[in-house]
């Protein structure tokens, strides 16, 4: 008797796995929203002078951030404490809501670390860092001995 293969039959079957593997985890939003802190957005705008940096950092407080810049890298880290406190037919439903973030952004330019400025209002954190001024022209003399010989 002769059997003819189907290649793509075990594809077929890998497929039908993956697929139930997927409905068989299915997350709601709210898993997602409430027990993973994601890394915060970040938009960067370099002009002649300076680069404007904003993060979008959502229910974080600014005593729950700390944010360190480099001459080349700005490092953002946080963690997010937010509680939930509802009361209905005189039972009371608390939740606390816990998660760490850190990013770490690399910059386009040396930037002067020691002057930069920062603004934190309603979760958006707005960064201004000032570039270095280039070494123009620098003339270095070089010292040259001859070789004893």
């Amino acid at each position: 008797m002769l059997v003819r293969y189907n290649r793509w039959q075990e594809f077929n079957s890998l497929q039908r796995q993956i697929n139930r593997l997927f409905e068989d985890t299915r997350v709601s939003p709210e898993v997602f929203e409430k027990g993973f802190v994601s890394v915060p957005a970040a938009e960067l705008q370099e002009t002649e002078d300076v680069i404007h940096l904003k993060l979008e950092l959502p229910g974080i407080e600014a005593k729950d951030l700390d944010v360190q810049v480099t001459s080349r890298a700005v490092s953002i880290s946080g963690e997010r404490k937010s509680e939930n406190k509802t009361e209905e037919n005189g039972v009371t439903r608390s939740e606390f809501h816990y998660g760490k973030f850190q990013r770490v952004i690399p910059l386009p330019a040396q930037v002067q670390n020691s002057n930069v400025t920062a603004e934190y209002k309603d979760g958006i954190l707005n960064l201004t860092l000032p570039k270095t001024e280039p070494e123009k022209n620098k003339v270095v003399k070089v010292n040259l001995e001859q070789a004893a010989g």
